[in-house]
């Protein structure tokens, strides 16, 4: 027992472990004079058993959205208004006059199965075996911003100035010295806690830890357990969804993404035709185009310096798998363009054999943006975008280049831009047709603020994919339509990176959504 409140006539002494308070008067301290209702501990009172974990517990009723949590996370890490380890949204429902607003404050899930841990191409999380927090570690990232694609919450945030992602770690350090967190001690309403909870209980059943705002807790089996009002309307949701902005474009990305996708349409097509010794040119600049893409994949990086760290979550990470597989394709490129230059003798197999490696990296770049928490992203059309790609540019690339290419190539362009377009309609249909917030919702900013660029897109998928390649009768004319196919490429995947809405906690009704503070 400790002092917590005394008076001229009585003391408080709070029973641990219990919500229970046992006043007694100081001159008779062995006479219980009566027991109320008292301030649950804000952290645990007992150590760990081997099952446990620590975890957030957010009582709704309490929550008075005063954002005294992100100002003091904030202060505790140092960092800028603009980036919150701790976010506070809004919630509201029912009709007039019977209407109710709520606020929802959030850090991390420390969720049992996190993606961030499971998508990150170079271990820099790692779940406390003792504790259970997810910790991440700012030496070993490189700044890839991967895991703020797959976290459902949006909790993983990236610091452009630093160039590394963070994330709250449950002041782990401050708990293990017997101190609450910075979110839970600045809380005046004692609407945040640290509380214990059993691992395997909690993964049989964990429906304490969804709440109106909130994505499923099944994305990664959120640990955070969430009190709602009693009585709380049906219809009582986030505030923010009428506003919805596009994405950042990751322009290292857009650039790098359809550089390689032509690359590795242009080997395959190489591989059909036959004629590596006969003419270098295409396969020359098709390996300078592949050098070219993978030059400025690290330009997207917080740290490029440290871009080979991304080969060590081959057995887990869709990233480091195609780093392996895009590398070895410009690798055995180089090989074969070096041995035809020297005239030496190499089979068509390992023509093919390029050409395979290129398409499987392009189906790893594909999967890196398929995960749950980008839901416009997590689909089949993101596959058929990216091979059409391949198949549209691969074949026009090399009607460019060749003297007396066959007909079947500029078909081949031809199947490609068909494909691609049908891909862009059945997806935009699937969009507007979707029940999740998120799929509408993209499928508002095209036909919205983004609509000029993706009928733009869709234009010039027609009259450089279509038409040119089959009434074109020079390499001239094919140049000018692939000028035109990169051009249109360029912009679908840029309508790729900023029409996409992720999953996310609600935010507040007036301030941007990636900045609570």
């Amino acid at each position: 027992m400790y002092l917590e409140s005394g008076t001229r006539d009585a003391i408080a002494l709070p029973l641990l472990g219990s919500e229970l308070v046992c006043v007694v008067a100081p001159s008779r301290p062995s006479a219980l004079i009566q027991i109320q209702p008292g301030p649950r501990p804000l952290i645990p009172q007992r150590a760990l058993s081997p099952g446990e974990q620590y975890r957030f517990h957010f009582d709704m009723t309490k929550c008075i959205g005063c954002k005294c949590c992100v100002v003091a996370c904030n202060e505790q890490n140092g960092n800028p208004a603009a980036i919150n380890w701790r976010r506070v949204g809004e919630l509201e429902g029912g009709h007039y006059p019977h209407v109710q607003r709520h606020h929802l404050s959030m850090g991390c899930n420390h969720c049992l199965e996190p993606a961030c841990l499971i998508g990150c191409p170079v271990s820099a999380y790692h779940k406390d075996p003792v504790t259970g927090v997810v910790i991440h570690n700012a030496g070993t990232c490189i700044g890839c911003q991967y895991c703020t694609w797959n976290c459902s919450y949006g909790v993983p945030q990236y610091n452009p100035e630093r160039g590394v992602v963070g994330k709250c770690d449950l002041c782990h350090n401050r708990l293990g010295d017997g101190m609450a967190p910075a979110c839970v001690a600045a809380c005046p309403e004692s609407a945040i806690a640290v509380e214990i909870v059993n691992i395997a209980a909690w993964r049989n059943d964990y429906v304490a830890a969804n709440a109106p705002g909130l994505p499923s807790a099944q994305d990664s089996i959120s640990t955070t357990r969430v009190t709602l009002p009693p009585g709380l309307p049906p219809d009582t949701g986030r505030v923010d969804t009428q506003r919805i902005a596009p994405e950042h474009p990751h322009w290292p990305l857009v650039f790098m993404l359809v550089l390689t996708q032509l690359s590795a349409g242009a080997f395959g097509a190489l591989s059909l035709l036959g004629r590596f010794e006969v003419n270098l040119l295409p396969i020359a600049a098709s390996l300078a185009v592949a050098c070219l893409s993978l030059g400025a994949a690290p330009l997207h990086l917080g740290r490029p310096a440290y871009a080979w760290r991304a080969l060590k979550g081959l057995r887990r990470s869709w990233l480091s798998r195609e780093v392996l597989l895009l590398s070895l394709f410009a690798a055995l490129a180089s090989t074969y363009f070096g041995a035809a230059l020297l005239h030496l003798p190499l089979a068509r197999p390992l023509g093919f054999l390029i050409a395979l490696c290129g398409l499987a990296g392009l189906f790893c770049s594909a999967r890196i943006y398929m995960v749950p928490a980008r839901p416009a992203w997590c689909s089949r059309y993101t596959l058929a975008e990216f091979f059409s790609t391949a198949l549209l540019l691969g074949p026009l690339f090399v009607l460019s280049l060749e003297p007396s290419p066959p007909s079947w190539l500029a078909r081949a362009t031809a199947l490609g831009a068909a494909s691609q377009l049908l891909s862009q309609g059945l997806k935009f249909f699937w969009l507007a047709r979707s029940d999740p917030f998120e799929l509408r919702a993209s499928a508002l900013l095209l036909s919205g603020r983004l609509k000029n660029a993706f009928l733009l897109r869709l234009a010039l998928l027609i009259a450089s994919g279509i038409v040119l390649p089959l009434t074109a009768s020079s390499r001239s004319a094919f140049a000018a339509a692939l000028a035109l196919a990169l051009l249109g490429e360029w912009l679908g995947r840029w309508l790729f990176f900023v029409s996409v809405v992720p999953k996310n906690m609600a935010a507040a009704f007036t301030a941007p959504r990636k900045a609570a503070a």
